[in-house]
């Protein structure tokens, strides 16, 4: 059990009989004298994807959920949704839409990432902050079109849509930010 003051954000709580990890934690000091400290929490729920927010008092006690993190590797997309494999134990866990949906972009064959586990079960999906995928398809650059800096639409390898550079050409590797899916800099 952890008291309500020292959750963080990132931690993965029991909240509502849920696994769900903290996404902004805010600590709100009393106005009245002898009123206790509130602890505002906006949460992920792991299990059904909602976004939620609740407040505990400073003292409240908050249980730590059965949550695990482990090293996994993106093995095949099957059907509309993915088979990775725990590197430690070489398990296979084969994962659903609804989870995949949002990191099949990112992945190649082969990629690390983080395996959110909660009783058995792949709960999340942590990818590495920045990959490297090549260009595949993306429109001519047109010399001297514009003064201004401008960007143009690339498809990478995943299918994932990326604005890139106008510089870049097909068969180029680039560095993705996979939290909100920006070019970064050549590979």
């Amino acid at each position: 059990m952890v008291q309500a003051s020292d959750l963080k954000r990132g931690m993965v709580m029991q909240i509502d009989g849920a696994p769900c990890r903290l996404l902004d934690v805010t600590l709100q000091s009393p106005s009245a004298r002898g009123a206790n400290l509130m602890v505002k929490a906006r949460y992920r729920n792991l299990l059904t994807d909602q976004v939620l927010d609740k407040t505990f008092r400073g003292g409240d006690k908050v249980g730590e959920a059965d949550f695990e993190r482990r090293k996994g590797q993106y093995l095949y997309a099957a059907g509309e949704g993915g088979v990775f494999m725990d590197l430690e134990s070489y398990e296979q866990f084969e994962v659903g839409p609804e989870l995949f949906e949002g990191v099949k972009g990112y992945l190649l064959e082969g990629t690390e990432v983080q395996l959110g586990m909660y009783q058995g079960r792949v709960v999340s999906i942590d990818l590495p902050l920045v990959v490297e995928l090549t260009v595949v398809d993306t429109p001519p650059t047109i010399k001297g079109a514009t003064a201004q800096a401008q960007l143009k639409e690339a498809v990478v390898e995943t299918g994932l849509k990326v604005m890139v550079p106008p510089y870049l050409a097909p068969g180029e590797r680039i560095r993705v930010d996979t939290r909100d899916g920006h070019f970064v800099s050549r590979a």
